[in-house]
């Protein structure tokens, strides 16, 4: 892998509104395409913690953060963080409702991803982030 090490962590403020969430993702295409790494389902894994973020982390006046974190050879953490650390998701077996009209952008992630989790704090702080780990380490 022929890649500068020291560019290996991008992080943003957005506005916890679907634009936010939008934007999270063009950076993200964008970002891994300066890195010139190719992670297959990245975008669609931070679209839905993005909008997650939108949609459940919303507090008026404050922002989600973005984290991309690239750990060589093939590893891409993704972090999205909001100030809602009172609504944490749920794993998505307790969406059980095929009927539903929402809540299946967990199972999208955990189908999408190698791991994914969430973190609380500091208060009132929570992170729900994922893993892609690539198969092989590629160009």
């Amino acid at each position: 892998m022929n890649q500068e090490i020291a560019s290996t962590q991008f992080t943003i403020l957005l506005s916890v509104t679907p634009r936010g969430a939008r934007l999270a993702r063009r950076l993200t295409v964008e970002q891994l395409a300066k890195w010139a790494c190719d992670f297959e389902n990245a975008e669609q894994v931070v679209a839905e913690l993005a909008n997650n973020a939108a949609l459940h982390g919303r507090v008026p006046g404050r922002s989600f953060r973005l984290t991309l974190r690239l750990t060589p050879p093939n590893t891409l953490r993704i972090e999205v963080s909001d100030t809602r650390a009172d609504l944490s998701p749920r794993r998505p077996a307790q969406h059980a409702d095929g009927c539903a009209e929402s809540g299946r952008g967990l199972l999208l992630v955990e189908a999408l991803a190698t791991r994914w989790g969430t973190e609380l704090g500091p208060a009132p702080l929570k992170t729900v982030w994922a893993e892609i780990v690539r198969s092989e380490a590629g160009p």
